[in-house]
């Protein structure tokens, strides 16, 4: 019987919930006796020219060993890090440490080392750093128009980057709509907050070579950016990735502090660690998202979508770092899963004195179907069409031949209609619509009920390799009856370690209690792509599995020596993880048995044809108390296909958690500045995020559409739930109040906005 679809339990979570995680900060290896302990001063303004830096009364406090600034790292030769994208302007440079210039705060200037490390705490406070204000360009729109100064003067624009040709917008592109419907809305700047902070530890050998600890989600790629930083050569660098409490995008590379903290080691000769409080990650981590979009959407009075265009804005912060490039996969997601006839969209990177933007689960890809979806609502409330007719009309009908759209993007397989029929069914659409009804006629009912929708498609599973994405994977079988699998994915959560066992097990017969599986350590696994995009057991999972039967076809030819016949008269018994001669099988040999006399292993590369694109509705219902603006989530029903189910039990994790993290944006989570750039969200007790107390039980439906782009036919979860939510959930929030008069409500749609809007919708000075 396979174990393969089945519920099994996560073997990782015995060791987490009795002997507990090792995280970077709790390692402990002899190379790192002795370590010393790495503390950074950070910029209390937003933008200003650094006059001077004077650290000699923290150089003479208790237990500081050194002090470091921008000048030092300079003298050594390190050099400012350069946008991570040609097309990007070069001019934006990242210094390690600020030494001419802030451009945000939390923005590192200086790096303390100390014996303890409770002694940093106190030693930061005695560096004085003398600022000179420049004008701080806090709002995108402002620095879109240079209109408050530059970050970069020599630059001459805050623009990063574009993407698409504003300019050759189509004139036309709306003729023949009856109805035509526009909407500026604010997809706003979040924060990771994963429950592990950013941290490392790092020492170099007396062979000359760095060894690193840091939580990361790819150590290869954390190799590589710290090389870069570095001015390394890659044979001299380890990475070895602990146990990672979470990331959501926010980890994947390195970051100044990583390389610094690296770079006294070696100075110092001595081993280094360093760990950032809450306040500092909430400062400094990248944050996500943080795009505007100007949507137009048109089409007929019965629901048909003709036409849509976006225009996107994107916020990068103080320097470009990855979220610069996020509308790119916003505009290759634009139309989402619809058939619209004309659609264009544009795009414009931009600088502002706040913290770098980087990837946030689904990067990119959400902000495009909250985008869609809000504008497929604005539509169908203009035209008086219900949007769940609106999203049945217009849908892309069920393909299994990929299907290309204007953007380029091409869709593996898709069954969209049946994913919202589905989900309307298990919500009993025609029975909120009544209740909602009842409610309205009440007028004494003060506790309104929202229904919102969102159809989405994604992509995952990408990569710009030469012949397609790909990702390896190792197994090797040992005499003792055990296996060790190698990976190049980096799971922080995920549940690799039971399904690449589930995989190898159900290929070779060995139990799953017997097979280690490895993974970000670059020495033993010197290529990798990492886990991000969703792309694990697409690329990662189908490399394990070709690797175990590649396994398998080198021991059929050892099985044919031992056994004396053909390898062609050989079948493999899996229950017993032995080969024997067909029809005769009393004369069989064991896998453990092939391994004795030489390594039993096998490295795959498995490379699939493209990315794959999961879909799924959501069905979102909320109350708003209309006297208060306060909402209350009530029910989440969703359809997420991301074709075929290895675990249910994990795949459905995946599911709740990115839910509940999208219906966060959605009514919660903001990073918030005031007009001078200060941070006003730079703790938990300031940025709240959903807990199990603010979310009902999820409604999971199941759907499965497979992909043939790998043989397990699966496509990525991990992020489904963080892209359907969102839209959803907004939408119903301003379902809930539209017939006061309400068209829309930004996010996150917290009391104070939906108030002021019903206030508005009611004429009232006081919105």
């Amino acid at each position: 019987m396979s174990i393969l679809g089945t519920r099994v339990l996560r073997t990782e979570d015995p060791g987490f919930l009795s002997t507990g995680a090792v995280y970077t900060e709790d390692v402990q290896d002899e190379r790192l006796a002795g370590a010393c302990y790495v503390h950074f001063v950070r910029s209390i303004v937003a933008h200003a020219k650094i006059v001077s830096i004077d650290t000699s009364a923290a150089k003479d406090a208790e237990g500081v060993i050194a002090v470091y600034t921008g000048a030092d790292l300079a003298a050594a030769g390190l050099a400012p890090v350069k946008p991570p994208m040609p097309n990007m302007n070069q001019a934006m440079v990242a210094p390690l440490l600020a030494a001419d210039v802030v451009r945000f705060v939390g923005e590192p200037i200086a790096a303390i080392v100390t014996e303890q490390m409770y002694q940093g705490e106190d030693a930061i406070e005695l560096v004085d750093v003398d600022y000179d204000p420049l004008p701080a360009v806090v709002d995108m729109n402002d620095a879109l128009s240079g209109s408050n100064g530059l970050l970069f003067p020599d630059a001459g624009t805050n623009v990063v980057c574009t993407f698409g040709d504003a300019a050759g917008s189509n004139p036309d592109l709306f003729v023949g709509c009856e109805v035509v419907v526009s909407e500026v809305i604010q997809n706003r700047r979040v924060a990771a907050a994963p429950m592990e902070s950013r941290s490392a530890a790092a020492v170099w050998g007396d062979d000359g070579r760095l060894t690193a600890w840091i939580p990361n989600q790819g150590a290869q790629g954390t190799k590589g950016a710290l090389v870069g930083m570095l001015g390394l050569e890659p044979e001299v660098v380890r990475i070895i990735t602990p146990d990672v409490g979470g990331a959501f995008g926010a980890k994947f590379g390195a970051d100044a502090e990583h390389a610094i903290t690296c770079w006294i080691a070696r100075d110092l000769g001595r081993p280094t660690r360093w760990s950032e409080t809450r306040m500092e990650n909430m400062l400094v981590m990248p944050h996500g998202r943080a795009q505007q979009h100007k949507i137009t959407i048109g089409g007929m009075r019965d629901g048909t979508v003709l036409a849509y265009r976006i225009e996107i804005l994107q916020d990068c912060g103080g320097y470009p770092k990855f979220g610069a490039f996020l509308p790119s996969l916003t505009i290759l997601m634009a139309p989402g899963p619809y058939h619209i006839p004309r659609a264009e969209a544009f795009a414009t990177s931009v600088l502002t004195n706040t913290t770098p933007v980087g990837a946030y689960r689904g990067a990119g890809r959400p902000e495009a179907a909250a985008a869609i979806d809000r504008a497929i609502d604005l539509f169908a409330d203009a035209a008086g069409v219900d949007p769940a007719q609106v999203r049945r009309k217009n849908l892309l009908p069920k393909f299994t031949e990929p299907h290309t759209t204007a953007f380029g993007a091409k869709y593996d397989s898709g069954d969209y209609v049946t994913g919202l029929e589905k989900a309307l069914a298990a919500a009993d659409y025609p029975g909120l619509l009544a209740e909602q009804a009842k409610r309205r006629a009440n007028g004494d009912t003060p506790l309104q009920l929202g229904i919102g929708l969102s159809s989405y498609v994604e992509i995952t599973g990408p990569g710009g390799e030469a012949g397609g994405p790909n990702e390896n994977g190792t197994v090797e079988v040992h005499p003792d009856g055990t296996a060790t699998v190698l990976t190049g994915t980096s799971p922080h959560g995920q549940g690799h370690q039971t399904v690449w066992a589930m995989l190898v097990s159900e290929e070779l017969g060995i139990p799953i209690e017997k097979i280690t599986v490895k993974w970000g350590d670059t020495d033993l696994i010197p290529k990798g792509g990492g886990t991000g995009g969703s792309r694990s057991l697409q690329l990662g999972g189908a490399a394990v599995q070709q690797a175990s039967r590649e396994l398998l076809d080198v021991a059929r030819e050892r099985a044919a020596a031992t056994l004396e016949a053909a390898p062609s008269d050989l079948e493999f018994n899996v229950a017993s993880s032995s080969f024997s001669v067909k029809g005769d099988p009393d004369v069989s040999v064991p896998l453990t048995k092939l391994a004795e006399s030489e390594q039993l292993l096998v490295r795959s590369v498995f490379t699939a044809p493209g990315p794959t694109f999961p879909f799924g509705t959501h069905v979102a219902v909320v109350e708003v108390d209309t006297e208060t603006g306060k909402v209350f989530l009530r029910r989440v029903v969703t359809v997420d296909d991301a074709g075929t189910i290895m675990n249910p039990l994990l795949a459905e994790g995946q599911r709740h958690g990115g839910i509940a993290q999208g219906a966060a944006q959605a009514f919660l989570e903001e990073v918030v500045y005031d007009e001078d750039g200060n941070p006003l969200t730079a703790t938990f007790a300031d940025y709240p995020f959903l807990s199990a107390t603010e979310v009902p039980s999820f409604e999971l439906v199941d759907m499965e559409t497979p992909t043939s782009y790998n043989p397990l036919g699966a496509k990525g979860i991990g992020e489904a739930g963080s892209i359907g939510s969102t839209p959803a959930v907004q939408n119903a929030v301003i379902d809930a109040v539209s017939h006061l008069g309400v068209t829309h409500i930004d996010m996150p749609t917290s009391s104070q906005r939906v108030w002021r809007a019903i206030q508005a919708a009611n004429g009232s000075k006081e919105a």
